[in-house]
């Protein structure tokens, strides 16, 4: 892999050019994803927040649904934040009856589970793996993880309030998922992880 991979973000909704600002500044060549030809031409993908069932409804459209499943089959690196993690997950709960994921973390996820947009909130989280201060996690709309298989390994969870304990951020292979945002915070530590684990495939 070299020193500075391609990283695509998926550019059908949501907050795409957090995405791709956060990994520039991590010294990753970003670029918006829409197409499979797009598709082709990265190393790796970022599934940003926004709406999981508009994002699932879009990459149909695009026909980037098949496309982005056998890219995560054959081992390409993944991170989804939010929806990205929803649209990561082999299991949504109270999500669309017709609602189709990438099938990639055997993991079962409950959308919205924090609630709706007005109790949206901030928490700080600390993340296995990443040096330094908890982060100040940022959960809007956010999903929580209900349930892991074994091969899954759980990175951090919500350490006070209501909902602690709760899962918020868990890897398995080359997939990483958080259901909070660090995009909106300036805070790069989940990027820099992302890219190195992106630098080692």
């Amino acid at each position: 892999m070299a020193d500075r991979p391609t990283i695509g973000v998926l550019a059908l909704q949501g907050d795409v050019r957090e995405h791709v600002h956060a990994l520039a500044k991590c010294d990753a060549d970003a670029r918006p994803v829409r197409r499979p030809e797009e598709l082709d031409r990265v190393d790796a993908l970022v599934v940003p927040g926004g709406e999981s069932t508009t994002i699932s409804k879009l990459a149909e459209t695009f026909g980037l649904l098949e496309p982005i499943r056998k890219r995560i089959t054959g081992g390409m690196p993944v991170y989804g934040s939010c929806a990205g993690m929803i649209m990561l997950a082999t299991e949504v709960l109270d999500g669309r009856p017709d609602q189709q994921s990438f099938d990639g973390i055997e993991m079962t996820v409950r959308r919205n589970a924090f609630g709706r947009q007005v109790d949206s909130f901030e928490a700080p989280v600390r993340i296995s793996g990443v040096p330094g201060p908890a982060f100040h996690a940022v959960f809007i709309r956010a999903p929580w993880v209900e349930r892991v298989s074994d091969g899954v390994e759980v990175l951090g969870q919500v350490t006070e309030g209501p909902a602690a304990g709760r899962i918020v951020a868990v890897r398995q292979g080359n997939l990483l998922a958080t259901s909070f945002h660090p995009e909106l915070t300036g805070d790069l530590r989940v990027h820099q992880y992302f890219v190195d684990l992106v630098r080692s495939t």
